[in-house]
C-alpha cells in the first residue's frame, strides 16, 4: 500500500509570458487621422510558493507533474490593456526546501504558515504603439512582444520542523517515548523498523507550554552507506534545535552505540553535531537503582543523561525538564534556519534526490509542451491598417 508521507516532489513550473502590446492606428469617419492607439499587454502570471499548517506532506503535489500560470493577453485597440494572467500558489507544508533539479543548487524555502515566496516571476507585458507617441513620431507604427516566460524543473522536499528530534537504532523506544509523552500514536511493535515514516508529537510541559518531538525511523551501523533504510529521512532533524539520542539500558555497550549513531549522523552533515544533544537511556524498568549507578558512571560528563522507561513513566518529568532547559539555552538559539554553510553539503547532490524518486516510480522524463515563440519587435510590414 502507498505510503501518504511524501516528502519529495519533482515539478515541471513556468510562469506565463507577458501579453504582446497592440500596433493599432485609429482611423474612423469622424477622426481619420486619430493616431495610435494600440494598448499594452497584460503582465504573465507568476508562480508562488506559500506555507500551509494544515499540510503536513506534499502527498497533495505527487501527480503534480506541470504547473503553468495563465499567459497576458494582448493589448487592444482603444488603448484596451491586455489581461494579465492569473497568478498561481503552490500551498507546501512549513520546512518545504526547493532544490533546482537540473543543477542541485538551493533556491528557497518555506518555513512558516503564510509565507509566500515568488519561485518564478511572469513576463511582463509588451508596450503598445500608443506608449511610442512623439512630437516627432505621430504615427508609431511598431509595439512591443511581452517578456518571455520562466521554465524551472524544480525539486521540492520536505524537512519537519520540530523542537527536539529523536535519533537512536531500531527499536530503541522512540515511537513508545512519544506516544507516551504526546498524544501521537505511531505504529508500536517489537521488531526493527517498526517506525516506516517520520511522525511529530506536541509534548505538553508545564503552566501551559509544549514543545514539538520529532519520530523518525531508525538508523544502523552503516547507514550513511544505504544499510538499513538509509539516512534518507535524517533531514527531518536538520532543522530541530536539540537531538535527543536513545539507547535501551539492556545494551552491551551503551557509550559505543552512542558514538556510532554519532558517526552516522556526522556523515550525513557535520553540522548536526554543532547541535545540542541529550541522551536518554531507555527500558529502565529492567534496571535497579545500583546499576544505574554504574552505568551514569561510564556515559560522557558532557552530555545530559537521562535514565527512563517509557512503559512505566521513569524519569519521564526529568527528560521534559532536561529538554526544555537545553532548548531554551542562549548557546542553542537558532540564528537562521537556512544559510549558505547549511546548504553547502546538498549543492550538486542529485544522485540520492534521483535515485528516491526513481524508487517511488517519479523518475520518468517530464515531457516539455511546445509554446509559441515569442517575435521580435514588429515592423511596419508586419501590420495592416484597421478601419473602423
Amino acid at each position: 500500500m502507498e505510503s501518504n508521507f511524501v516528502d519529495y516532489v519533482k515539478i515541471l513550473c513556468r510562469s506565463g509570458k507577458g501579453g504582446r502590446g497592440s500596433m493599432h492606428l485609429r482611423h474612423v469617419k469622424y477622426n481619420p487621422n486619430g493616431g495610435p492607439d494600440g494598448g499594452d499587454g497584460g503582465k504573465g502570471g507568476s508562480i508562488y510558493l506559500r506555507g500551509n499548517h494544515n499540510y503536513w506532506t506534499l502527498l497533495h503535489l505527487r501527480y503534480e507533474r506541470h504547473i503553468f500560470a495563465e499567459h497576458g493577453g494582448n493589448g487592444g485597440r482603444d488603448k484596451c490593456h491586455g489581461t494579465d494572467g492569473k497568478d498561481i500558489y503552490i500551498d507546501v507544508p512549513c520546512g518545504t526546501v526547493v532544490y533546482n533539479a537540473e543543477t542541485g543548487k538551493y533556491v528557497c524555502d518555506v518555513t512558516y504558515d503564510g509565507q509566500e515566496v515568488l519561485l518564478l516571476k511572469g513576463g511582463r507585458g509588451g508596450l503598445g504603439n500608443f506608449q511610442f507617441r512623439t512630437a516627432t513620431n505621430q504615427a508609431p507604427r511598431y509595439a512591443q512582444p511581452g517578456e518571455p516566460m520562466q521554465e524551472m524543473t524544480v525539486i521540492l522536499e520536505l524537512k519537519l520542523l520540530a523542537d527536539v528530534g529523536l535519533v537512536g537504532f531500531p527499536n530503541a523506544g522512540k515511537s513508545t517515548l512519544v506516544s507516551a509523552l504526546s498524544n501521537a500514536k505511531p505504529k508500536i511493535a517489537n521488531y526493527p523498523f517498526t517506525t516506516m515514516e517520520p511522525s511529530l508529537g506536541i509534548v505538553g510541559y508545564r503552566d501551559g507550554k509544549s514543545f514539538v518531538m520529532a519520530d523518525i525511523p531508525g538508523i544502523i551501523e552503516g547507514a550513511a552507506e544505504g544499510k538499513g533504510l538509509g539516512l534518507r529521512f535524517l533531514r527531518h532533524i536538520e532543522r530541530n534545535s536539540l537531538l535527543l539520542f536513545m539507547v535501551p539500558g539492556d545494551t552491551d555497550d551503551i557509550r559505543r552505540e552512542y558514538e556510532i549513531l554519532l558517526n552516522e549522523l556526522r556523515q550525513f552533515n557535520p553540522e548536526l553535531l554543532d547541535k545540542h544533544r541529550v541522551l536518554a537511556v531507555t527500558k529502565c524498568d529492567l534496571l535497579d537503582e545500583e546499576l544505574i549507578e554504574m552505568l551514569r558512571q561510564e556515559l560522557p560528563e558532557d552530555l545530559p543523561v537521562v535514565f527512563i522507561s517509557a512503559v512505566t513513566g521513569y524519569g519521564l518529568d526529568e527528560l521534559k525538564d532536561v529538554l526544555w532547559t537545553e532548548m531554551n539555552a542562549e548557546s542553542n538559539k537558532l540564528a537562521a534556519i537556512t544559510t549558505t554553510e547549511s546548504i553547502a553539503h546538498r549543492d550538486k547532490d542529485m544522485t540520492r534526490f534521483q535515485e528516491e524518486l526513481a524508487d517511488e516510480g517519479e523518475d520518468e522524463d517530464i515531457e516539455y509542451v511546445d509554446e509559441e515563440a515569442i517575435d521580435d519587435i514588429e515592423d511596419l510590414d508586419d501590420f495592416e491598417y484597421e478601419e473602423e
